[in-house]
């Protein structure tokens, strides 16, 4: 007997009772409507508080947790009440908009062994363990009205037929805010869209309706449009960026409230001075390469030098546009320099060009790659592979360079003794007045730096060891989670699990769904290993983010339409197969793919993380389709994701590549409490 079977009719199983109103058709567009609300919301939020709560950026990942809390408690109370709360949407997305922006908040961010930049700044507000908490709380309610609208409609569709649906929608707010982040859509018009939407949805006519949604959407679009008009603003696809006119030498810009650079007179600055006087060489250097080229001021100090070429690269084009239109020598229209848009790490893993110069000036972004945890959009160039690329782009006299204020000696001499054991020669490190701010230089040949002896760096038993591409965490000392970040974890647990108590009754009415909770752990840590991978091979660009996300969904929207038409009757099959392709991602070593050409290296990596994802989706699919209570199941699947995104966090003690074998291990639970479903489900069919 095959195992699998063909039947076009049970993509209509038995869906969930309930009062259905409106024709199919209508009942999908509904879906597809409120489900590209969530998802634009949930990205909206993400980028306005991360520039609005100063520090906020740094903790990204507590807006996306709360989105999945928030969406998984609308299930439940959907399944549970008859009362609605998307009608409360505007009122609750209102008050938090009003807040943010008329109570401004500055997070606490300090701490020797995890630095972040710009700390400098005064706290302003409750401490970060009670505000974090709290923004999860108000993101969790937002979410929670919309998901209570998508679940209504959602179980007065067949399992498969609504899941599929709820897909597209999701696709289509990716898509859509993709392309506003490309253009420089400033809030009023995320705030618009949204607006636009909810009034579609709850169309409110009496006049109490009319006052609970209207009002809140008119303060949120006035404020939002203040905001919006602003001068000295732009929101770029990774920050809003304040800029301001500071002197003759151009512009100051802060990007999510933190300083981020200057434009100064780049002759009469220490740090600048320095790179040029550690070479040796007389002349010239004829190529140089500047990544994080920014503020201009490198370029601009290299064709001072006499360069004859400069690769300028900067992943933002938005804060490269500013930065050639204000800086008074305008480097950047030099014949002599040439721009690219790209992280500098991928652009590096692109070329064979070799340069005499590579300057790594001021990468701090402030920010994290959006769906992991702490990886910061620099972090893949300060690891022992990136400094290996380095190496191999230098002519063989050629001197790389890299200055920042560090902050902390022991990042200074973490980066000293990356380089050390990459050149295989002692770095020369000139630190400055400010504490931490230091020039780093080294050579494949020690004659080609000028370093004064007390300059030339001593490694001791204290210097902490490289980061490497698995674990990309240069700004924390050990590997460990910081307890900052196990108090606010752990509210937002006792939160989450007092949130279901409340909204969703005794837990034990889920119990019949454990299998989806595991998978939803599983999937949240599946797809965080799909995006630091993609970070690494392509690069830690937006757009590269946008795409990783969109692709996430189109493979499991593939596996919804295959599950819409095939059963599997033997769960082990699935299970096993998912089982594999996890075990040959977790084998395979990133460099491997680094070494590839680009298209192989793309194929490769599409079918290495998208094929645990599809057949995961598979087997969620399989089980779902017969699930009796579709909000139950559902919401168990998406507060399962919302903890695996609190699991992730063990990545910054074992690495992503280790993530790989605790999603194995979850997946192995999913199937021993979920087995007997899954058989029972392929025996109805057969008989």
């Amino acid at each position: 007997m095959p195992d699998v079977t063909t039947d076009p009719t049970i993509s209509d199983p038995n869906p969930q009772q309930g009062v259905t109103t409106a024709s199919p058709r209508a009942l999908r567009t509904r879906l597809v409507v409120l489900t590209f609300l969530m998802l634009f919301v949930e990205l909206a939020l993400i980028r306005w508080l991360g520039g609005s709560v100063v520090y906020l950026s740094y903790f990204s990942n507590i807006v996306l947790l709360g989105s999945f809390l928030g969406v998984g408690l609308g299930f439940l109370w959907a399944g549970r009440s008859e009362f609605s709360l998307l009608r409360f949407t505007p009122l609750v997305l209102g008050a938090l908009v009003l807040f943010v922006h008329y109570v401004p908040v500055t997070l606490q961010a300090v701490g020797t062994d995890l630095i972040f930049f710009g700390r400098e700044l005064k706290p302003n507000g409750p401490p970060r363990e009670v505000l974090l908490p709290a923004i999860f709380i108000v993101v969790a309610a937002v979410l929670a009205c919309i998901g209570d609208g998508i679940a209504r409609t959602f179980r007065q569709l067949a399992n498969l037929d609504a899941y599929q649906f709820d897909l597209i929608g999701s696709i289509v707010g990716i898509v859509i805010f993709t392309i506003l982040a490309f253009v420089g859509a400033q809030p009023i018009v995320w705030g618009t869209v949204s607006a636009l939407i909810l009034l579609w949805a709850i169309r409110p006519k009496k006049l109490g309706m009319l006052v609970l949604v209207c009002l809140p959407l008119i303060a949120m679009l006035s404020t939002l449009g203040i905001e919006s008009t602003k001068s000295g603003v732009a929101w770029t696809p990774y920050y809003k960026a304040n800029y301001a006119v500071l002197g003759p030498n151009g512009i100051g810009v802060f990007v999510n409230g933190i300083p981020h650079w200057f434009q100064v007179d780049e002759t009469k600055e220490p740090i600048y001075n320095t790179i040029y006087e550690r070479r040796a060489a007389t002349t010239p250097p004829k190529n140089v390469l500047v990544i994080g080229a920014g503020s201009g001021n490198d370029v601009q100090k290299a064709l001072d030098e006499g360069a004859e070429h400069i690769d300028a690269v900067e992943i933002d084009r938005r804060l490269l546009d500013l930065a050639a239109t204000y800086h008074p020598k305008h480097p950047y229209d030099d014949p002599r320099v040439t721009v690219h848009i790209d992280d500098g790490r991928a652009f590096l893993e692109q070329t064979d060009q070799k340069w005499d110069m590579i300057v790594l000036a001021l990468p701090d972004s402030l920010t994290l790659v959006q769906g992991a945890s702490s990886v910061r959009l620099e972090s893949f160039l300060f690891t022992k592979e990136a400094a290996d690329s380095y190496q191999a782009h230098l002519t063989d006299d050629g001197v790389f360079a890299m200055y920042n204020n560090y902050r902390e000696f022991w990042l200074v001499d973490r980066y000293a003794n990356t380089l050390e054991q990459t050149f295989g020669t002692s770095p020369c490190v000139t630190h400055l007045e400010n504490r931490g701010q230091a020039v780093i230089t080294v050579s494949l040949q020690p004659d080609a730096i000028d370093c004064p002896a007390q300059d030339q760096w001593i490694r001791d038993a204290s210097t902490p060891a490289p980061v490497n591409d698995d674990r990309p965490f240069p700004y924390l000392k050990n590997p460990s989670i910081p307890s900052f970040y196990l108090v606010a974890l752990g509210l937002i647990l006792l939160v989450s699990f007092l949130s279901v108590r409340l909204v969703g009754g005794p837990l034990r009415g889920m119990g019949a769904y454990t299998d989806l909770f595991f998978m939803g752990v599983a999937f949240l840590l599946l797809e965080t290993k799909n995006v630091v991978q993609f970070a690494l091979l392509f690069g830690t660009t937006w757009l590269v983010n946008a795409l990783v996300f969109g692709g996430v969904l189109v493979a499991v929207l593939g596996a919804v339409t295959l599950s819409k038409r095939i059963r599997v009757r033997s769960p082990w099959i699935l299970y096993g197969l998912l089982a594999g392709s996890i075990v040959i991602n977790w084998i395979i070593p990133q460099h491997l793919l680094l070494d590839l050409p680009f298209a192989v290296r793309l194929v490769a990596a599409v079918v290495l993380a998208f094929s645990p994802i599809f057949l995961a989706n598979m087997v969620f699919s399989q089980r779902f389709r017969d699930s009796g209570d579709t909000t139950t199941a559902f919401a168990a699947n998406l507060i399962g994701a919302m903890v695996g995104g609190v699991l992730e966090y063990v990545s910054l003690m074992v690495g992503y590549r280790n993530l790989m074998i605790v999603a194995l291990v979850l997946y192995g639970l999913a199937f021993l409490f979920g087995r007997r479903h899954l058989a029972s489900g392929a025996s109805s069919t057969a008989a």
